[in-house]
């Protein structure tokens, strides 16, 4: 017998603040997720993760030579990390600390509402 699924609807839905957080260095990208973390919690919002999402991986050859030893190769990588965060029952003040909040260089940070 088949059972019936809820089916969520745009109404039953709660407003929610995802934040994808992406670099080459895990530590730098632990401790921005913490300060976004306590950020958010500090003003009163809940927040859900962060959920680690596989990690790119980027891998290059190259010739060691210009013109001759065409089979000689250096081979580099480069490692892409992600973090996933969800920041729900927030109010304008937490929007406004996240705004002014003064992350490391080297982590990207992709927001949607």
């Amino acid at each position: 017998m088949a059972t019936k699924k809820s089916v969520a609807t745009a109404q039953d839905e709660k407003p929610r603040i995802r934040i994808k957080i992406k670099g080459y260095d895990h530590r730098v990208i632990d401790k921005s997720t913490k300060q976004i973390i306590d950020t958010a919690q500090r003003n009163g919002a809940s927040v859900v993760g962060p959920i680690p999402l596989p990690t790119t991986v980027k891998r290059l050859s190259v010739n060691r030579s210009t013109f001759k030893h065409k089979y000689a190769k250096d081979q580099y990588e480069i490692k892409t990390h992600k973090r996933l965060l969800d920041i729900e029952d927030f109010n304008q003040m937490v929007v406004e600390s996240l705004v002014n909040l003064d992350l490391p260089a080297g982590v990207d940070i992709e927001v949607k509402m």
